[in-house]
């Protein structure tokens, strides 16, 4: 399920990271406090060891160019600008639609099926009523999030965005709860291998 939660991420290397410096040359500390300003605290905060591996990759598919530059007192920064390839890149980027991963994968349904195979409905009971406890509480700290004063646009799309996939994941949970009865937990049971398996015969 979709999680509310704060964590430290980064995407991987590609055309998405050229976004940082669409706007002007810039340091990696730099990227990482201007990102993390502009997203607040939903997106999480980017590892400042990983941007610098994306940057090292973007600058080896020369769709970036670094420049040290001395300063008096502390040690000398790195400034990343576009190339033109890079600008173009990101261009291209922008233009396509985010596609998803294909399939559902997601930890919550695993838990599911394991609770079904069971064939106990106070199992699967358990497993829909705690995750519905947790999608509870990931909303109302969103809702809290929201009443920020300082929260930007961004900030709050973030937000809206993520209340929406908790609502579409509580709709999965009821969906499951009207799906899986009682009596489909029997049929799968009795359909399992265990319950499919010949009696063993004494040996004679």
């Amino acid at each position: 399920m979709t999680s509310g939660g704060r964590s430290s991420r980064c995407c991987l290397p590609g055309p998405g990271d050229l976004r940082l410096l669409a706007t002007k040359p810039a340091h990696g500390y730099e990227l990482k406090s201007s990102f993390e300003l502009a997203v607040g605290d939903q997106w999480g905060g980017l590892n400042i060891g990983h941007l610098y591996q994306v940057l090292d990759r973007l600058s080896r598919d020369g769709l970036i160019e670094s420049e040290r530059q001395p300063q008096q007192v502390k040690p000398d920064r790195v400034v990343h600008h576009l190339t033109p390839a890079g600008r173009a890149e990101l261009d291209r980027w922008l233009s396509e639609p985010s596609v998803r991963a294909r399939g559902y994968r997601d930890d919550f349904f695993p838990k599911v099926m394991a609770a079904v195979r069971t064939g106990d409905p106070a199992a699967l009971s358990g497993v829909l009523s705690r995750q519905r406890v947790h999608l509870l509480k990931e909303l109302h700290g969103l809702a809290e999030a929201r009443g920020l004063a300082s929260a930007s646009a961004v900030e709050s799309l973030l937000v809206t965005a993520a209340e929406l996939h908790i609502r579409a994941d509580l709709g999965v949970v009821d969906a499951a709860e009207k799906t899986l009865t009682p009596d489909v937990l029997a049929a799968v049971g009795q359909q399992s291998p265990e319950a499919a398996a010949p009696p063993e015969t004494a040996a004679g």
